[in-house]
């Protein structure tokens, strides 16, 4: 059986419906939760959540079910239990995320933790649980600190995730597809093959001209245009937006050179957003409210829109374990 993990058990790979793969209940930097000016009831934040992950599953019927990978790792707001309650009302597959977003958002206990520490850490959280709650995270977040460089930190916790991803199975998406350079040796190193790792936010637009797209298609990465909706269009638009229509054709320029099977697409949106107000009106359901109509009026077949969102997802978060040598 292929297997994924999500909050509410171990599910079969073909029962996640369509998947956004890189989406957020709440992220913030750590101790914003502290913070008075942005600290949220549980109510508030149902408020916000609940209607947004019910019209996603609304969304997603025709494919079946619905699937909300969460992309927040450890200390930026990670809330299992909460996770568990919201998938339970709205019936959305919910997969939690080990990991960390960056170094530069580790806490101090984690910042001076070994490679070894970190591994340990991974493996339990996805082959046994996260604190608790009786939850196991099905994948592992690493990223690039600010900067647009890799820090000391940065490449421990990429070479502990290689290490945890061998062990468990649970695939790695990062945060950006900056200095790659690193990452790809590191998981050389490791013997993780990179279809095991989603190169992250290739397509905002702060990160233009600073990805070598070639080295990551040549190592078999997978990369992930998943900032869909940070638009230049809208009212108040974040520093890393770029125009729909760009960030679309760059989109279109991987679709239509045959290289479907080595991207995926999300949205990067924040239901209750932590300790910033977020990007007004922007949602996972921008999926399809607004990206697969654009696809589908360049002629995008619904095959495609299947493999990008249903079998290209399931495929990756199958916990796929690596033998060891």
């Amino acid at each position: 059986m292929t297997r994924v993990n999500t909050v509410l058990g171990t599910i079969s790979a073909s029962e996640l419906g369509f998947v956004a793969i890189h989406e957020h209940i709440g992220y913030g930097m750590p101790g914003c939760e502290l913070d008075s000016k942005w600290w949220k009831t549980p109510e508030q934040r149902y408020e916000e959540t609940v209607p947004k992950l019910r019209q996603f599953h609304e969304n997603t019927k025709p494919w079946g079910a619905a699937t909300f990978v969460e992309a927040t790792g450890i200390c930026n707001g990670r809330d299992i239990d909460y996770y568990k309650s919201l998938s339970d009302k709205t019936g959305v597959h919910i997969v939690a995320s080990t990991g960390f977003v960056g170094g530069d958002t580790a806490l101090p206990f984690f910042e001076r933790a070994s490679v070894e520490y970190l591994t340990d850490q991974f493996v339990h959280e996805i082959s046994v649980g996260i604190g608790g709650t009786g939850a196991k995270a099905g994948i592992i977040k690493v990223g690039v600190s600010r900067g647009f460089k890799m820090k000391e930190l940065d490449l421990r916790i990429y070479r502990a995730a290689a290490r945890a991803s061998r062990i468990t199975g649970a695939p790695i998406f990062t945060h950006l597809a900056v200095d790659s350079a690193p990452a790809l040796n590191i998981f050389a190193e490791e013997g993780l093959p990179c279809h095991r790792v989603l190169f992250g936010h290739a397509d905002d637009g702060v990160s233009q001209g600073l990805i070598n797209e070639k080295a990551l298609l040549d190592a078999g990465a997978r990369i992930g245009f998943d900032t869909f909706g940070y638009d230049l269009e809208l009212p108040d638009p974040p520093f890393w937006g770029r125009h729909r229509q760009e960030r679309l054709h760059h989109f279109l320029r991987f679709l239509k050179s045959g290289l479907t099977k080595q991207v995926l697409a999300s949205a990067d949106a924040n239901c209750s957003p932590l300790g910033w107000p977020g990007v007004k009106g922007h949602t996972v359901n921008y999926l399809f409210e607004q990206l697969i109509p654009d696809l589908q009026a360049e002629d995008i077949d619904d095959s495609v829109i299947d493999q990008l969102f249903v079998h290209n997802a399931a495929e990756f978060l199958t916990l796929t374990p690596i033998p060891q040598h």
